[in-house]
C-alpha cells in the first residue's frame, strides 16, 4: 500500500484538521483566551502609565501623583506576572491533553492497517512520523501557539493605543509595514517547502540507520562496513544540506522584515521630535507612543521568528495526517452482530491478487469444525495469504470466506480475532519477561494458566534451565532467545487464549524433529474442541493432520483440494 500523495506544502488548511481534537476543549480554551486578553490589557497599561507619570507628575513636580502612579505601575506589573503564569500553565495542560488524543487516535488507526501497508512503508519513516513529527507538534502546541495568540492580541492593542494617542504619527510608523510583510510572505513560503524537504531527508537517514542496525550481522559477515559508512555519508550530507538551506531561509524570514520595521523607528523619532518642538505634542505622549511603537515591533518580530516553528509544525501535521489518510483494507460493518464460538471455515471461490500477480484463484474448500488441517505448498504458493484472509488482515478480491456459514465481512473484527488467532511465521516478542509475553494484554490472567500454556507449547525443559524461570526477560524482540524458543513462547501466547480456530503459520520451522513432534502432539490436548490449521512445507507435520490442503503452481493457484492424509 502506497500512502496518499502529500498535501501542498503551502496549504495552511492543514491546521483546520485539528478541529475535532480542539472541540472537546473549546470551553477551557476560551478561558485561556480570556486570561490572555487580561494579560494583554495589563501589559498595554504600562506605557500609558509612563505618559501620566511624565505629564502629570514629573513635569508638574507633583510627588503625590508620582507615588500614586508608581504604585499603580507596580500593582499592574505583579498582576501581569501572575496572569501570565496562569495562562501558560493552563494552556500547556490543555495542549498536552490534545496531543495525547492525537497520539492515541494515530495509534488506533495504525492498528487497523493491513500487513500490505507495513510491508511497503519504510520503518524509519514511520517511526520518524510517530516520534519526531508528533513531538514537533507537541512542542509547537505547548509553546508557539500560545505565544502567537498573546502577540496578536498585544499587536492589536498597541495599534489601537497608537491611533488613540496620535493618528498622524501612527501613519509614519507603519509606512514600511507593507514591504516588511511582503518580504515575510516570500520567505515563509520558501521556508515551508525547505522544512518539508529537510524532514524527508531526515526520514531517509532514519530508514538507513534502521536497515543498518537490523542487518548488522549481514554487514559484518560480508565485510560491508565501509560500504554502509559511504551510504550513511551520502544520506547525512543530503540531510545537512537541506537543514542549512532551511536555516538560511529561517534567518531571512525574521531578519529582513525586522530590519525594515526598525528603520521606521527613526522616522517616528524625527517626526515626533519636530511635533514637540513645534508645540503640537507633549513629551509624555511621544514617550508613550515610542514605547507602544517599540512594543509593536516586538510582537511582529516574535511572530516572524515563530514562522519557522509554525512551518515546521505544519509540515509535521501534514506528514501525520498522511498516515490518517491511509485507508484500512478492512473495516467493521456498523451493524455486525456479535460472534459466538466458531468452528468450520469455508473458502467459497476465493481469488486474491497483489498488484498484477494472482496469488489465489477460485479456492473452494471446507475446513471442518474441530479438525486438524494442514496447508501444504512451496514458498510463495499463497499459504500465508490464506492465513491473512482468515483473520481479515485482507479481504478477498472476489468470492467470500465464511465461518459457520457467516461471511467474515459480516463479523466484528474484535470478535473475529478473539475467536481466530494467527501465529505468524516470524514470532515477535516484547522486551519483557517470558511470562509477560505469554500473558500479553491479559492483565487478570493467573500465573497457573501461563504455566499451563507454556507446558502445552513444550517449554518445560527450557523454563527449568532458566535461573528466573518464567520471569526471565526475553530481550529486545526476543533477541536473548533462540528462534525455536521464540516460536514456542508465541505458540503459548496463542494457546492461553483458547481460540475456536488456531492458525499456525510455519509454527515449528526452527524446531528439531523430536521437539516438533512434542509440540504437535500437545496441541490437541490444549485445544480439544478447536479447529487447528497448520501452514507448513513439512510433510511430516502434515502426517498428524486429519485433512490436507495442497496449493500448487506457486503464486498462480491452479488446484486446491481437501483430502484425508492416508487416502
Amino acid at each position: 500500500m502506497i500512502p496518499p500523495a502529500p498535501p501542498p506544502v503551502a496549504d495552511w488548511r492543514t491546521y483546520r484538521r485539528l478541529t475535532p481534537y480542539l472541540k472537546p476543549y473549546r470551553g477551557a480554551l476560551l478561558v485561556v483566551l480570556a486570561i490572555s486578553l487580561l494579560s494583554t490589557m495589563l501589559g498595554l497599561a504600562q506605557p500609558y502609565l509612563s505618559k501620566l507619570m511624565i505629564d502629570q507628575a514629573l513635569l508638574k513636580r507633583d510627588m503625590g501623583a508620582l507615588f500614586e502612579i508608581a504604585g499603580v505601575m507596580i500593582g499592574v506589573t505583579i498582576a501581569g506576572f501572575a496572569v501570565n503564569i496562569l495562562a501558560s500553565y493552563r494552556y500547556v495542560a490543555l495542549s498536552a491533553a490534545m496531543l495525547y488524543d492525537i497520539r492515541t487516535a494515530l495509534l488506533r488507526h495504525l492498528q487497523t492497517l493491513s500487513p500490505r501497508f507495513y510491508g511497503s512503508f519504510r520503518l524509519g519513516d514511520l517511526v520518524s512520523r510517530m516520534n519526531s513529527d508528533v513531538s514537533d507538534v507537541q512542542r509547537i502546541a505547548s509553546d508557539t501557539l500560545l505565544s502567537v495568540v498573546s502577540n496578536l492580541l498585544f499587536f492589536v492593542g498597541c495599534v489601537a493605543m497608537m491611533l488613540w494617542l496620535d493618528w498622524r504619527l501612527f501613519l509614519v510608523s507603519v509606512v514600511l509595514v507593507p514591504a516588511s510583510l511582503a518580504t515575510f510572505s516570500y520567505y515563509q513560503r520558501r521556508l515551508t517547502a525547505l522544512t518539508r524537504d529537510m524532514r524527508e531527508r531526515g526520514a531517509d537517514l532514519g530508514s538507513l540507520l534502521v536497515d543498518t542496525v537490523m542487518g548488522m550481522r549481514v554487514i559484518a559477515s560480508l565485510r560491508a562496513g565501509e560500504h554502509e559508512v559511504a551510504r550513511f555519508k551520502a544520506k547525512n550530507d543530503a540531510f545537512i544540506g537541506a537543514m542549512l538551506k532551511m536555516q538560511v531561509a529561517s534567518f531571512m524570514t525574521g531578519a529582513l522584515p525586522g530590519t525594515l520595521m526598525t528603520a521606521a523607528t527613526s522616522a517616528v523619532i524625527l517626526y515626533g521630535g519636530w511635533r514637540i518642538i513645534d508645540g503640537g505634542m507633549s513629551i509624555g505622549t511621544l514617550v508613550a507612543f515610542m514605547t507602544y511603537h517599540m512594543r509593536l515591533l516586538s510582537p511582529i518580530q516574535t511572530l516572524m521568528g515563530l514562522t519557522s516553528g509554525l512551518a515546521s509544525a505544519r509540515v509535521s501535521l501534514g506528514r501525520i495526517f498522511e498516515l490518517f489518510d491511509t485507508k484500512p483494507d478492512v473495516v467493521d460493518r456498523p451493524d455486525a452482530p456479535p460472534l459466538e464460538r466458531v468452528g468450520a471455515l469455508r473458502f467459497d471461490r476465493v481469488a486474491m491478487r497483489y498488484d498484477r500477480d494472482v496469488v489465489l484463484r477460485d479456492i473452494d474448500i471446507i475446513i471442518p469444525a474441530g479438525s486438524l488441517c494442514a496447508i501444504l505448498g512451496p514458498s510463495g504458493a499463497g499459504k500465508s495469504t490464506m492465513a491473512d484472509l482468515m483473520v481479515r488482515y485482507l479481504d478477498p478480491d472476489s468470492g467470500r470466506i465464511t465461518i459457520d456459514g457467516r461471511d467474515l465481512r459480516d463479523c466484528r473484527l474484535d470478535d473475529l480475532r478473539r475467536e481466530i488467532i494467527l501465529v505468524d511465521q516470524a514470532p515477535y516478542l516484547f522486551n519483557d519477561t517470558i511470562a509477560a509475553n505469554i500473558g500479553f494484554a491479559l492483565p487478570e490472567v493467573a500465573p497457573e494458566a501461563i504455566a499451563d500454556a507454556a507446558h502445552a507449547a513444550g517449554l518445560d525443559g527450557f523454563i527449568a534451565r532458566l535461573p528466573d524461570g518464567l520471569e526471565t526477560r526475553a530481550g529486545e524482540r526476543g533477541a536473548a532467545l533462540s528462534a525455536g524458543e521464540r516460536q514456542r513462547i508465541v505458540l503459548a501466547r496463542a494457546l492461553l487464549r483458547k481460540p475456536g480456530i488456531l492458525i499456525l503459520d510455519e509454527p515449528t520451522s526452527a524446531l528439531d524433529g523430536d521437539t516438533e513432534a512434542l509440540v504437535a502432539g500437545r496441541l490437541r490436548d490444549a485445544l480439544p474442541d478447536a479447529t487447528i490449521i497448520v501452514i507448513t512445507h513439512k510433510p511430516a507435520l502434515a502426517d498428524m493432520a486429519d485433512h490436507v490442503i495442497r496449493l500448487e503452481e506457486g503464486r498462480a493457484i491452479m488446484t486446491a483440494r481437501v483430502e484425508p492424509v492416508h487416502a
